[in-house]
């Protein structure tokens, strides 16, 4: 069978389970994830030991240490995955809800109840954490999946699969619900690009490129999120402390992350008393310090930024930093190069908080805390399936809502439209 007729026929089968997953009670589906989660902890041996051999293919085709990171499973990363799907498990079924209700003049009863979308297909590089993560949220939602990893993540991704699998035949649940794509070629990825009549949305996770040649290729809706380029904004009467807190572990925690931050801008009047002890805390940690003039005249060791760093997703231990002469400069820096993601302040000024909060237009917008907190996860979606910085459909962290629609339910007593 050649790819073209292969995908046709994943995709095929994804259709079909698609229907039987929307019956499907959510007694069922909370028993099943249960069960994927002890799954997972139980098999931590035989996952590591397949990882190891992926971890070694990207070694060897010299893949960055960010890449690496997010590639490697151990035993904390299967707890953490274990955990995100108990966590789905655990929260509201949207599936059948009815989110409003109202009665025409002529006694209609009118409401918008949440179904699945259908089928979704996830694109994704290196983090076989995906795999594990889409497919419950998939489940939850009603939603078969087809999931297509990098080449750098096929026997994580595979042996998560299986495991994932073997619970759905065990609780009689269709095994196409959730799908991995056991090919590297290329060509599969643009043929399931093509099926329009049978996936119903794409979202594809990773690198700009890889985003970008998506949404070029594909017939289907893609949700898009292209990079990462996170702010935080120390504003004059912040306390620096927390702000040095916060930018350290905003930068330093997970670089190789798409909420990590890039770009660090101060107030004027802060600067001083900021940057030289943050530069410090930063410098020892290995992060590379680029700066504007201001900046460099406080930090000697910073190299000049350019115009084309204030644009960069670095995912390394490289930070931007520009002086600002307050809020409204902020803003319009953030405007300019942002990416629609992440960004923060840091401020005692509730005003100025409420300002950043209602005019930053990006998909997630935080007072007086880390950008690492724009994730599915912490911020109590069980897991996320992505980040979508395309406002239509779903905005920021996507979770089990974002993965239904709403169609009109419609109650009458023998009504015609004259």
């Amino acid at each position: 069978m050649g790819i073209q007729d292969e995908m046709r026929q994943v995709a095929d089968q994804a259709r079909e389970a698609s229907r039987k997953l929307s019956r499907i009670s959510t007694e069922i589906k909370n028993r099943a994830l249960k069960e994927m989660a002890e799954q997972l902890v139980n098999q931590a041996d035989y996952l590591m030991g397949e990882n190891e051999k992926d971890v070694a293919y990207a070694k060897n085709q010299g893949l960055s240490p960010a890449m690496i990171d997010r590639l490697t499973l151990k035993e904390s990363t299967i707890r953490d995955m274990a955990d995100g799907i108990n966590e789905v498990a655990a929260l509201p079924d949207p599936v059948g809800k009815v989110t409003s209700m109202w009665r025409r003049p002529n006694g209609l009863l009118v409401g918008r109840m949440r179904i699945p979308l259908g089928v979704i297909g996830i694109i994704y590089e290196s983090r076989p954490n995906v795999t594990a993560d889409a497919a419950a949220l998939c489940l939850k939602s009603g939603n078969a999946v087809i999931l297509r990893g990098g080449s750098e993540a096929i026997y994580s991704n595979i042996a998560i699969g299986r495991l994932l699998q073997k619970v759905l035949r065990a609780n009689s649940l269709p095994e196409a619900a959730i799908q991995v794509v056991d090919t590297t070629e290329r060509e599969a990825v643009y043929e399931l690009l093509q099926l329009e009549e049978y996936i119903d949305l794409i979202i594809p996770r990773g690198g700009e490129d890889l985003i970008r040649a998506v949404v070029r290729q594909s017939r289907i809706p893609v949700i898009k999120h292209y990079k990462g380029v996170c702010h935080i904004f120390v504003d004059a009467d912040a306390d620096l402390d927390m702000a040095a807190k916060i930018c350290l572990n905003a930068k330093t925690q997970r670089p190789g992350v798409c909420n990590a931050l890039e770009t660090l801008l101060v107030h004027r009047d802060a600067a001083p008393r900021f940057l030289p002890e943050v530069a410090r805390q930063l410098l020892e940690s290995g992060v590379v310090v680029r700066g504007c003039e201001e900046t460099r005249a406080l930090i000697p060791e910073a190299e000049e930024a350019t115009e084309d760093d204030w644009y960069r997703e670095y995912l390394d231990l490289i930070l931007s930093v520009r002086v600002v002469g307050g809020i409204d400069e902020a803003m319009d820096h953030i405007a300019r190069y942002g990416s629609l993601h992440t960004e923060s302040i840091i401020t005692n000024d509730y005003a100025n908080a409420q300002r950043f909060l209602n005019e930053v237009n990006s998909s997630t917008v935080l007072v007086n805390a880390s950008t690492r907190f724009s994730d599915g996860f912490q911020l109590g979606l069980g897991a996320e399936i992505g980040i979508s910085t395309t406002k239509l459909h779903a905005y920021g962290p996507m979770g089990l809502e974002e993965l239904t629609t709403t169609k009109f339910i419609i109650y009458g007593n023998g009504q015609v439209r004259t």
